[in-house]
């Protein structure tokens, strides 16, 4: 009753994790722009707070709309994303075409609606300006970014896609197992 138990499974380390990561990335590359997807969209939404309090300040032209695009059309090139490479079966390139067409509709967004902050801030008399009360403004230039460089790498990954994953089919993630090297070849021919 008072006996030990044994674990049969061996002890794994950081390299067995390491490989396990390997493996999984060599079977679904495209979770590396998934991955980048996600955490910038995070971070963007933690943020939104700063931009919607720099669209109701500075209010010029489109302000509002390239917000709610850049909201809608992120959380649409999410989904999409998620569609686009299903489980065990290939590409489906019209998804993977609206994915690109979503992620530069955000891209274009962004850039306009940082054109329009700089205009406000550098446009001759104009009354916004940063101060204490208003560092919602730098904090909205700057999410937004950082955001537009998550995109551009997802982009870049997407367009790779092809490239880098025959990189990494070529790593090598088998595992060796001693005494194995010393096995004869097992004869599968037909025996009469």
């Amino acid at each position: 009753m008072g006996q030990n138990k044994v674990s049969a499974a061996p002890r794994r380390g950081f390299k067995e994790h390491f490989r396990k990561f390997l493996v999984s990335l060599k079977r679904k590359p495209q979770n590396i722009a998934l991955i980048i997807l996600a955490v910038g969209f995070v971070y963007f939404s933690l943020n939104l707070t700063a931009i919607s309090d720099t669209t109701a300040l500075i209010n010029t032209d489109n302000m509002g709309q390239c917000e709610f695009g850049m909201m809608l059309f992120s959380i649409l090139s999410f989904v999409i994303f998620l569609r686009t490479f299903p489980k065990r079966q290939k590409v489906k390139i019209p998804a993977l075409i609206l994915t690109f067409v979503f992620l530069l509709l955000v891209i274009f967004l962004d850039v306009v609606y940082l054109m329009r902050i700089n205009e406000a801030l550098t446009k001759e008399g104009s009354n916004i300006s940063i101060t204490n009360s208003t560092m919602y403004i730098s904090s909205a230039w700057t999410t937004l970014n950082v955001y537009l460089v998550f995109l551009c790498v997802v982009v870049v990954l997407l367009a790779t896609l092809p490239i880098y994953s025959k990189l990494l089919k070529k790593i090598n993630t088998s595992i060796d197992i001693e005494g194995n090297e010393n096995m004869a070849a097992i004869d599968i021919s037909g025996e009469d």
